[in-house]
């Protein structure tokens, strides 16, 4: 087994690499927050809630010798929805696609079940290299740390998978995470680059904004909520009869929630909540578009859409 702690010096060539790696793992092992700290600007929203990413977001990490484009997908996990088994999908669809994949395991939590039904739909994944990145490692000491890294070896071992790296890694202690970039680049196809200099993301604008408003309207909720948030951006417009050095844009947003008794948590004691999710997530979007925005956001309820097909589409799934 080799662990990688600090990368060693290899010859400079001036081979140039591209493409598509994704991480995965199961709801809440930290894929976001890496994604986030490779990219070095926030592009994909991060929750302590679990289920929060729905959409593949990808970042993009430039380097003088390479790009490595980030897709990150859902946490895969035991459906218990149409929407539940629609994430599945979107997951396999991807890892059939990336160069490379990341399996993300937390160094605070011994491997479980959850772990193993994704390591074993790994082993079925033949030509895509595999790295196993050990993520909160911030959060261990390092008799856990180096118990959690035997533990992934053996996981491999036990299933047929080859681990091309075992990387520990803390996204929010910044420890490693461009040795990461390091091991990920040469698994990379050769070729130019994909993306401008300086695009972050090709998600559209519009998917961000409601991803950013979501995760503003998840904060401090009460647990039944998460899954049942969906946001859509109805308009985004600039303001006319503006002068052009004081622009304003004017974005128009639905925060969806599946029953009627949810609004009122949502909204809180005098509209106090919604306020605080549109002063949070304007301040965000701000920085993202980097201009003014006035945000107007109304709460909807879409009756148990995460069962219902045709609503399930119209929320973007």
């Amino acid at each position: 087994m080799s662990v990688r702690t600090q990368s060693s010096e290899e010859p400079a060539e001036a081979v140039h690499r591209a493409g598509f790696a994704c991480f995965v793992g199961r709801p809440n092992a930290g894929k976001s927050t890496l994604t986030n700290a490779l990219v070095g600007q926030k592009v994909a929203i991060t929750s302590n809630r679990p289920q929060t990413t729905r959409h593949t977001v990808r970042g993009i990490v430039h380097r003088p010798e390479a790009q490595l484009i980030l897709v990150d997908t859902p946490g895969l996990h035991k459906p218990r929805t149409l929407l539940g088994e629609r994430l599945n999908d979107v997951v396999r669809t991807t890892w059939a696609e990336v160069d490379v994949i990341g399996f993300c395991l937390p160094a605070n939590e011994k491997l479980g079940p959850g772990d193993r039904f994704i390591a074993k739909e790994l082993a079925g994944i033949k030509k895509t290299p595999k790295v196993a990145i050990v993520t909160k490692t911030d959060l261990v000491d390092s008799k856990t740390l180096a118990e959690q890294l035997i533990a992934v070896d053996q996981l491999g071992r036990e299933l047929g998978i080859t681990w091309a790296e075992i990387v520990p890694v803390s996204a929010t202690a910044n420890q490693q995470v461009d040795l990461l970039a390091d091991l990920l680049t040469p698994l990379l196809p050769e070729g130019p680059a994909l993306y401008p200099e300086g695009d972050l993301t090709d998600e559209p604008e519009q998917v961000m904004v409601a991803e950013l408003i979501r995760e503003a309207a998840l904060e401090g909720v009460r647990d039944e909520l998460p899954h049942s948030i969906a946001v859509v951006v109805e308009e985004m417009l600039p303001r006319e009869d503006r002068p052009a050095d004081k622009p304003l844009l004017d974005i128009h947003a639905n925060v969806f929630i599946e029953r009627p008794s949810q609004k009122g948590i949502i909204i809180g004691p005098k509209g106090k909540r919604l306020k605080d999710v549109g002063i949070k997530s304007r301040k965000q979007i701000e920085a993202l578009l980097g201009t003014p925005v006035f945000l107007d956001l109304h709460v909807k309820v879409a009756k148990d859409w995460q069962r219902d097909p045709k609503q399930l589409r119209r929320l973007g799934f």
